[in-house]
Parts: C-alpha cells; structure tokens; sequence
C-alpha cells in the first residue's frame, strides 16, 4: 500500500483563493491585477503553513478506478473470427446468400459486387496488385484469409444496422461473395466451420508478418526538427480512399495515357469538383496564375506536397507508391488545355 498525505486546509484555501480571482475578474476593469496576486498569496500561504495532513491509501498497480469486465460484457466483445479461432456456428451457401445479398447489400455494393458510388468493389480485381496506379483490391483479388469476410460482415454490415446477420446469414452472405470472386464454384456448397479449410483464397501467400520490434527501439533525441517547422498534412483523399471508385473513367487522351490513368485514379475526386480547394482541371485562370511560377514549382508542389491560403495539396496526392514521373505525367494531362 502506498501511502500519502491529503491536506484539506489547504485544499479549501486554494478553492477559497480561486474564489477571490473569479470575483476579482467580474470587476476587473476597476481593479489592479496585483491586488488579485495579494489576496491569493495571503490566503493559501497562511493555510499551507497551519496545515494538518490525513494519510490516505492507494492499491499498488491501479487509481481505483474502473471494475472487472463480465463475462457478459467480454462476450459483446468477443466477436472476433480468424483463420484458426472462433469460427462461428451454423453455415450457408452462396445460393442461400444471393437474394440476402441482394435485400440487404447490393444497394451499395451492386448486384455482382461491382460497387454504387464510393462503396467498395466486392468481386474482380484479379491479377491487379501489381499495378501501382490502380490496383483493384477486392475480396478475391487481396483478402488473404476467409475469416476476414466473414469477421467484418457479422461484425459492421448491413452498414445501417450492424450486428444483425445471424450466423447462418453471415455464413450464406460470405459465401456469395466468394462465389462472385470465382472462389467457391459450386452455389450449393456450404460454407461453415467444418468446410473453411477447404477454402484458399488467392492472395494468401501475398503478406509478410512484420518481424520489427514494436517497443525496443531506442530514442535518438539528437539532431531533432523544430516542431515549429512542422507542418502535419493529412491525407484523407486520393488513392486508398475509394477516391479510384467514383467515377467512370474518361476517354484516353493520346499522349497522356500514364497521366491519364494516374488522374483518373489519384486526382480526379479533388480536382473535378474542387474539393479540398484543389483547382478544378477547367479552372483556367487558377491554373494561369500557378503556373506564373513555372511548370517545374507545380510538379513540385505536386509531389512534396503544398498547403496554401485555399486548400491542402497532400504529397504525390495521397499515393506515395507513384513515382515521381507519374505524378508529373498526371499534372501534365491536367495542363495539357492551358497554355504554359
């Protein structure tokens, strides 16, 4: 047990003191500040010398604050499915997931998994990860594990009332998905605990555990930036957001292919609409004014990254995969109207 001493004296003078300064700030247009320093000084000083003190304990290991979790409680957290723990119960296949797939997900993920709007393409996506202008990353094409869709959909969809799959539709839902991914070719096969293993998906041998360390490396502390100089940008849009799946893209322009795709990918959710403040690719006379410092400062910024009076430009647009000639070539389709 730890042991300290609590003085309530002077406990009561501080709040007394903190009294005086707030009456002191009602009228403080008549009243010197030093008057206010006073009367704080001559308050609390006399009552710290004058103290008595009262020991107090405190368990070692904790505040007293808080209480042990029950088993009820850990059960409402204790969701989560992997590859080799907590595969649920009950099972479905992907001919009882189609018209549950159709009620409840394919106003924002399409009938076949191909995506509404902005909302994640379920299903395609094969042999596109190493595009690094545009990879499809679906369900079939990146997930490595099974578990996984299994685990998100019980755990966040339908979007507007999570947690209210039972099992049985999970597993049916999952399996529908797989299906429209090619992974599961028989619509009559059900998916459950006892058939998973027999479910490979193609991208499973596409992540490496992470062997760093998390906690044992050592602080530098020397030749540290000023904190003043700074300056965090937060890239929330551009390549990764689903900024890619929003729009169709637009007609090749010849010349400007890598551009092109780059933009369509990375660029085009901000600067279509003006969105962050980027400038809109037919915004002329902003694009007239930029480029008076020189093509050269636009790339620039557009690969650095920029923040100015109107908006935030985050490096390489978000995508820090592209090369430095990609993000040029996609600046230069966005210019390729206006005079330079």
């Amino acid at each position: 047990m730890y042991k300290f001493k609590v003085n309530k004296k002077l406990a009561l003078a501080i709040i007394a003191s903190l009294s005086l300064n707030a009456c002191s700030n009602d009228n403080s247009a008549n009243q010197n500040d030093s008057s206010v320093v006073l009367a704080v000084v001559n308050t609390v000083l006399p009552a710290a010398q004058a103290a008595d003190y009262e020991s107090i304990s405190i368990k070692p290991g904790g505040f007293n604050l808080g209480k042990v979790a029950s088993e009820e409680e850990i059960a409402g957290w204790h969701i989560e499915v992997s590859p080799t723990h907590n595969l649920p119960p009950g099972g479905g296949s992907a001919a009882d997931g189609e018209d549950l797939f159709e009620d409840e997900c394919s106003s924002c993920h399409g009938s076949f998994g191909e995506d509404v709007g902005r909302n994640p393409v379920l299903a395609g996506g094969e042999g596109t990860l190493k595009d690094r202008q545009k990879p499809e990353r679906t369900v079939g094409s990146y997930w490595p594990y099974a578990s996984i869709l299994l685990d998100y959909t019980h755990r966040a969809m339908p979007f507007s009332s999570a947690q209210s799959l039972t099992w049985d539709e999970t597993w049916s839902l999952s399996a529908y998905v797989l299906y429209l991914n090619d992974i599961i070719e028989d619509e009559d096969f059900v998916f459950n605990a006892e058939s998973y293993s027999q479910i490979v998906m193609p991208n499973v041998d596409g992540f490496v555990r992470d062997k760093r360390p998390d906690t044992h490396n050592s602080r530098c502390m020397k030749d540290c930036k000023n904190p003043k100089e700074i300056n965090v940008k937060t890239a929330l849009l551009g390549y990764g957001s689903g900024a890619e799946d929003v729009v169709e893209e637009t007609k090749v322009v010849k010349g400007h292919e890598i551009g092109q795709k780059v933009y369509d990918a990375t660029c085009r959710l901000c600067h279509d609409s003006g969105l962050a403040g980027a400038p809109k690719v037919d915004d002329v006379l902003t694009w007239e004014h930029r480029l008076r410092q020189g093509i050269s400062q636009v790339h620039k910024h557009a690969i650095n990254g920029f923040q100015g009076q109107n908006g935030v430009m985050p490096p390489k647009g978000g995508n820090m995969e592209l090369t430095d000639e990609e993000v040029k070539a996609a600046v230069d389709f966005m210019l390729k109207d206006i005079e330079k």
